[in-house]
């Protein structure tokens, strides 16, 4: 007999939309392949705790994107109740998430990433920054290219804004070149796709419009890159300690090389999202993805505490 999955989508972040498509499209996906699958749109955490006591779950898939979905805040939950869900478990996803611990870890492992600073946007406010023009302003721990600032100019830097003084900003040198993402399936990176945006950048908008940006599978660039790109994915997949999936952007070009901008430790699962098609790519379809991922389900194992099941 086959699980029952909860999957859940929603949720409170900045990209509550599109985990609804991917909670959509992995529902109808995991239906298709004979699986019980229960839908749930996450607004409120204690509704779902109910839901997961009244229908315990084999399996939670996990299509949340952003805060709360992907930096270990529902991993931990579920960890604690003890009920295996997919992706990453709460410590890849915290390191993930957060891109400044993500330089530090790429940093110790050979993995080349852009120069930069952090510092809350107050700071940034007062005393402006040593990294020199052009540079990029990005929040330390959101995903999908949100409140992303590109400083091309000093007039640009009064473009840049958040409605939170305190919020946490990294600024860092802007790579130009080949946009570039490689996806890691069970410690194997798939293939490198290069996104050719046809706004000034690859933002949330570019990401998620049909028609705004041209995906390139695989990408026009030299052997020896693509190589690169792949080491560096499945490197820090596995330095992380993520699980099962994960997503790795980078910026190419001749003079800085191959530098990794951020990994994605739940990536997006809509008809537009990169993994899916590089799986398609490899021979794995969408339904077939989804799964492996819920069969991979895992939690972390409390040998020390005792749990009731909900």
């Amino acid at each position: 007999m086959k699980k029952k999955v909860l999957v859940v989508m929603g949720g409170f972040s900045s990209e509550r939309e599109v985990s609804l498509v991917s909670g959509k499209g992995v529902s109808e996906a995991l239906s298709q392949k004979g699986y019980n699958v229960v839908p749930f749109v996450l607004n409120d955490v204690w509704e779902l705790i109910d839901v997961l006591k009244k229908e315990k779950p084999d399996a939670v898939f996990n299509a949340l994107h952003g805060n709360w979905g992907e930096d270990g805040e529902i991993q931990a939950l579920l960890d604690l109740l003890q009920i295996p869900y997919t992706h990453s478990g709460m410590k890849a996803s915290v390191l993930g998430m957060d891109k400044a611990l993500t330089k530090l870890v790429c940093e110790h492992w050979g993995i080349k990433v852009a120069q930069g600073e952090e510092k809350t946007f107050a700071e940034y406010k007062k005393f402006g920054t040593q990294i020199k023009i052009p540079y990029v302003v990005k929040p330390a721990n959101d995903g999908s290219s949100v409140g992303v600032f590109i400083v091309k100019k000093e007039e640009d830097a009064q473009k840049v804004f958040y409605d939170d003084d305190t919020k946490e900003i990294i600024i860092e040198e802007f790579i130009d070149g080949h946009e570039l993402t490689c996806a890691v399936l069970n410690g194997k990176a798939l293939a490198v796709t290069e996104m050719q945006a046809k706004c000034s950048f690859y933002d949330y908008t570019a990401k998620y419009t049909d028609g705004m940006t041209t995906h390139i599978l695989p990408a026009p660039i030299p052997e020896k890159v693509t190589k690169t790109c792949m080491e560096y994915a499945e490197k820090l997949h596995q330095k992380l300690g993520c699980n099962m999936l994960s997503r790795s952007d980078f910026r190419y070009n001749e003079k800085d090389g191959v530098v990794l901008l951020e990994i994605n430790t739940a990536p997006g699962m809509t008809p537009l999202s990169l993994v899916p098609e590089q799986a398609k790519y490899c021979g794995i379809s969408y339904a077939d993805l989804c799964s492996l991922l819920v069969e991979n389900a895992a939690c972390r194992f409390w040998s020390d505490v005792h749990v009731s099941k909900p």
